[in-house]
């Protein structure tokens, strides 16, 4: 089956990385993806360094219409039995055609950009159960999760590089750093954690009002705030738990990634967390804006080592069998396969 994924999305995110994984992924098993993506020199170098041959196009506002034109004319050649398109801007310019055209969502989303969509995918099951409250037909909407690499096995990264003494609980973030994923209330709560160090792992416009939160809480010497990180594998080795404290998350990639690495995780009672979360069996959730029930929570796994470590193994099973990269790919392949056939 011939693939294309169209995408119009930022230099960094979740979606976008994913999308970036999915399409690398599908090209080493030897299917045929054509990636069509905004301009962007980075993204296109890491595909085409992968196998892929990716179409960079403009994708502007509303009134680019040589783009949706561009798109058609390459997707005729192309002549794919699918055509997925991720988020708004890229439905809103792919066409319809002689395709099944599938609209990827990774949120709430605006799903007037959609209307020209056969299907539409989900990567949560709420995400899933919102779309068809708005009346979309149930067999023109299918659950189809992300997939994370496999990260179990890394080399820890040295915690000296981090500023971190080598006998405290360390405890990490990953994210950027935005209002929505509330490293603040992670922050506040640190105050009760003394031994603690918080490494937050990822850049944002939140930046400087976090360094001037931990002045006020007084644990700056313990925050430590390094950027985006290049080996998320030797961070999560390193760490001792993996912290998810978002007040808004409609996935929560970083959880899986934590189950990847075999790390427990602490998460706050957001949408995505709580629907990967079994609390006390795979993870501990908490609920959102909380720091009193955030660092109860991190001082228990930290205290008991041994449920920490029964959380994480928890994790490790649920990775494998739900959102290892040969499960997820299958479950593509045969969602892709049923949209096709109508």
């Amino acid at each position: 089956m011939k693939v294309a994924h169209v995408i119009a999305g930022a230099a960094s995110g979740g979606a976008e990385l994913f999308y970036e994984r999915l399409c690398l992924a599908s090209t080493r098993r030897g299917e045929a993806i054509l990636p069509v993506i905004r301009r962007n020199a980075a993204r296109a170098e890491r595909l085409r360094a992968g196998g892929c041959q990716p179409l960079e196009l403009r994708f502007g506002g509303a009134l680019d219409f040589v783009t949706c034109w561009q798109v058609g004319r390459h997707l005729r050649r192309f002549a794919p039995q699918v055509v997925v398109a991720w988020m708004n801007r890229a439905a809103w310019h792919t066409p319809s055609g002689n395709w099944a055209l599938v609209g990827r969502l990774g949120g709430f989303y605006d799903l007037s950009y959609y209307r020209r969509c056969d299907h539409l995918i989900g990567n949560t099951r709420g995400i899933v159960a919102w779309i068809l409250k708005q009346g979309w037909p149930v067999k023109q909407v299918r659950y189809l999760p992300n997939f994370v690499a496999d990260l179990q096995g890394a080399v820890p990264l040295k915690r000296e590089v981090l500023g971190v003494p080598p006998s405290v609980p360390l405890l990490l973030a990953l994210g950027r750093l935005h209002h929505n994923k509330a490293f603040d209330v992670l922050i506040c709560a640190l105050r009760s954690l003394p031994k603690a160090h918080l490494v937050i792992a990822g850049e944002g416009p939140e930046r400087e009002a976090l360094q001037a939160l931990a002045l006020r809480e007084g644990v700056a010497e313990r925050v430590h705030m390094p950027g985006w990180a290049a080996d998320v594998g030797g961070l999560l080795a390193a760490c001792d738990v993996l912290v998810c404290p978002s007040r808004h998350e409609p996935l929560g990639n970083v959880v899986i990634e934590g189950w990847s690495a075999q790390r427990p995780v602490v998460a706050a009672r957001a949408a995505g967390p709580s629907e990967l979360i079994s609390s006390g069996v795979d993870g501990v959730l908490v609920e959102v804006e909380t720091p009193e029930g955030l660092a109860t929570a991190l001082a228990e796994v930290i205290a008991r080592p041994d449920w920490g470590a029964a959380l994480a193994l928890a994790g490790r099973r649920k990775f494998e069998i739900e959102f290892a990269e040969g499960s997820v790919l299958a479950q593509w392949r045969v969602g892709l396969a049923e949209m096709v056939r109508g």
